[in-house]
């Protein structure tokens, strides 16, 4: 064997469920709004957490070789991104998806293999339960667990979309499956010239509301109930519709597209953001398994490139489309009726 080759990146990957089982357990335990109050002794913080005298010290100086924890002495602190990112007392907190991810997702990402073979979901719907939207929207306290995540999840990259869009032609936009309202509230917040209207199922009316009663934004944001399958899309000047096209197979999202293309106005726009697949299929792993994922949760969903989204939106009637990145991560493709 050549001796400038070494397995050490192929095992890291491969007990790459370590480090994510640790941070994930971190999460759920709450540790890090424990300490987001101030740096604990490790006998104090086994005592507020339960943990098990065998287990603590490594768990926690697993933390720090992480770069989540810090350490003083016997002290443990947050690092500055965990203590930012994993509070859950900060608006930044996006650790509402990292739990999701501990309860669900990390027992179903053991069937991958299943679902590589036969292309079913690996899911409740394996188990003969709901599909993952159902089982979301029947219980009250999930919903809301998960609309938050995706507030977090999807905070910096609407921001981006917020800053990198031009909106000054615009007077009133539609945010379709608006969730919380995370992406709603960052585009209002920064364009006061704006009305905008979250549109998603009936359920998620009242935590949308709250939510923008608590940024200060109900003068100028309202909620529309309805199925972007069933009703017309609601119309404005600008459409954004974010994570919504890869939960669905090629001829919904189709359909979808064509849907948005009827609620604009000539010289409307819509927004569509995703983790976007590069067009060489080569750089975002996460985009590549994020549609591995859909594959996991979903009957068709998959993620897709900028070159795939703006070939749909033309398909659609669009007359100009283009692709931004917004983050390492996400893309939105924008299209002009």
């Amino acid at each position: 064997m050549s001796k400038s080759l070494a397995p050490d990146a192929i095992l890291q990957l491969g007990m790459g469920f370590w480090a994510s089982k640790t941070l994930l357990s971190a999460v759920s335990l709450g540790l890090f709004s424990e300490l987001a109050r101030g740096p604990l002794e490790r006998r104090e913080i086994q005592r507020r957490l339960g943990l098990h005298d065998r287990s603590a010290r490594d768990f926690l100086d697993a933390l720090v070789a992480l770069r989540l924890l810090t350490r003083e002495g016997d002290r443990y602190g947050n690092s500055a991104e965990a203590d930012f990112f994993l509070d859950r007392s900060k608006p930044s907190y996006l650790g509402g998806i990292l739990e999701m991810m501990d309860r669900r997702l990390f027992g179903y990402w053991n069937r991958l293999t299943d679902g590589l073979k036969s292309g079913q979901p690996q899911n409740e719907a394996r188990d003969g339960q709901e599909d993952v939207f159902g089982a979301i929207y029947a219980d009250p306290a999930i919903l809301r667990n998960f609309l938050g995540a995706m507030t977090g999840v999807s905070r910096m990259t609407a921001q981006a979309i917020a800053n990198s869009f031009d909106w000054s032609k615009a007077r009133s936009f539609v945010d379709v499956g608006c969730a919380q309202g995370g992406c709603t509230v960052e585009i209002a917040s920064r364009h006061p010239h704006l009305t905008g209207i979250g549109f998603d199922l009936p359920a998620v009316g009242p935590v949308f509301e709250e939510f923008v009663r608590s940024r200060g934004l109900g003068d100028r944001l309202r909620f529309e109930s309805g199925s972007f399958f069933d009703q017309p899309i609601p119309s404005a000047d600008v459409l954004v519709m974010g994570h919504i096209l890869h939960d669905w197979d090629l001829a919904e999202k189709r359909m979808l597209l064509g849907k948005a293309y009827a609620a604009l106005p000539a010289g409307g726009s819509l927004i569509v953001y995703d983790a976007m697949i590069d067009d060489e299929r080569r750089e975002n792993a996460f985009g590549l398994l994020m549609s591995l994922n859909m594959l996991i949760e979903t009957k068709g969903g998959f993620d897709y490139t900028g070159a795939d989204c703006i070939g749909w939106m033309q398909e659609a009637g669009f007359r100009a489309a283009w692709v931004t990145r917004l983050t390492p991560t996400h893309a939105m493709a924008v299209a002009v009726k």
